[in-house]
């Protein structure tokens, strides 16, 4: 019996988006990995927001907003911005995920976190939804298995494989 190839043209289509849909690395879109801030958390000041993994609800990958804290050592470089999504690395969390809001505020990632900023003509929420799917877990649990601890870095986190659709302008995409 013979089985039938996966199809690249996806029966349902968006407006503005031609032709097969495109592999890529995960590194390839995006302007890069940067790690977290390597600071404790103080009582929030009521301004400057710490995320930590555990601030990462598990079912709905929201902000937790139930226990704000701040960071100690505040430093711009580790502030979230549109297109941003992090990506636990390390413990039972590791493969978590958190696309940033504007609504979530003057928001610093912290140290067991990667921040990864989308390439404006790539889907931030397209590719955030990706991290939602089973094949998204698979790769997770796969890759994670270490001798002790799990982890992923983000050498690894670059090599995930998804499919995007392809827009016919290289503008920032709404979906």
């Amino acid at each position: 019996m013979d089985k039938k190839p996966e199809k690249l043209v996806p029966e349902v289509r968006f407006k503005g988006f031609t032709d097969d849909w495109e592999q890529h690395k995960l590194g390839e879109t995006l302007t890069g990995f940067e790690y977290g801030l390597n600071t404790p958390a103080t009582d929030y000041d009521g301004i400057n927001k710490y995320l930590r993994i555990t601030d990462i609800d598990d079912v709905s990958h929201k902000f937790d907003i139930s226990h704000l804290t701040s960071p100690k050592l505040k430093d711009d470089n580790y502030l979230l911005a549109n297109g941003d999504i992090l990506f636990a690395r390390t413990g039972a969390s590791v493969g978590k995920s958190y696309r940033y809001s504007n609504i979530d505020g003057k928001v610093y990632y912290a140290g067991f976190l990667i921040k990864a900023h989308i390439k404006d003509h790539f889907s931030t929420n397209f590719i955030f939804d990706t991290t939602l799917l089973p094949r998204y877990h698979y790769f997770v649990q796969v890759t994670s298995m270490r001798s002790g601890q799990p982890g992923i870095n983000a050498k690894e986190y670059q090599k995930y494989i998804i499919y995007t659709p392809r827009r016919a302008n290289k503008t920032r995409l709404a979906i």
